[in-house]
């Protein structure tokens, strides 16, 4: 089966500004952006997230729950959508919370158009490489889900760094069983080398430690 075509890039803007959102809007879509707007972080988080890329403009003051009290929510609740930051009534302070928490952007209003489409665009490239990175870790999972449980055992042994003769002291198989169940895992795993299956162990956070 082909893979699905990408959906269209998505913006969501949350501004309280009625103005704001209409010009927002208007900018993104003469673009060739989808836009979704609302006047508040709760509404979104009633709606639903995009197929495709995303990125989101934020208002830092809001009605209800604040721009800065959303962003820690969606990492909260694991949703990974980049963030562009603006405001009237920014300092320092909130720009370094922000930019710590993982906003791509803080930009002050008034903002060139220009400013805006740059930062939406870097926001929108750090979501598609988050999104091929999560699509490479699930087929990852896949493929581990068929190893057996020893098998796993010596994938986590071996990419922590011990050699054959190590692992099959540590967990009492002979050393031709211990090359077996490695070539298994290698195949399995789809991987052509000892480096390759290391950084899918990192990926799957399944590396094992030295006795």
């Amino acid at each position: 089966m082909n893979a699905r075509a990408e959906q269209p890039s998505m913006v969501f803007v949350i501004d309280d500004d009625a103005g704001v959102r209409e010009a927002l809007s208007s900018l993104f879509r003469s673009v060739g952006l989808r836009v979704q707007t609302y006047t508040e972080a709760s509404e979104f988080l009633r709606g639903k997230l995009a197929d495709g890329p995303s990125c989101m403009v934020l208002d830092i003051r809001l009605p209800g729950l604040s721009g800065l009290d959303f962003q820690a929510e969606l990492l909260k609740a694991n949703i990974s959508i980049p963030i562009v930051f603006m405001t009237g009534h920014g300092d320092i302070p909130m720009t370094v919370q922000a930019m710590k928490a993982g906003a791509v952007e803080f930009l002050p209003k008034p903002f060139r158009d220009q400013d805006m489409l740059d930062a939406v665009q870097a926001g929108l490239e750090v979501h598609r490489d988050l999104r091929k990175r999560a699509a490479h870790v699930s087929k990852l999972r896949v493929s581990f889900e068929t190893l057996t449980p020893r098998e796993r055992e010596i994938m986590g042994l071996v990419t922590a760094g011990l050699m054959n003769k190590q692992i099959a002291s540590e967990i009492g198989l002979s050393e031709v069983t211990v090359k077996l169940h490695r070539g298994s895992v290698m195949r399995k795993m789809g991987a052509r080398s000892l480096a390759e299956l290391v950084r899918m162990a990192d990926a799957l956070s399944v590396r094992g430690t030295k006795p």
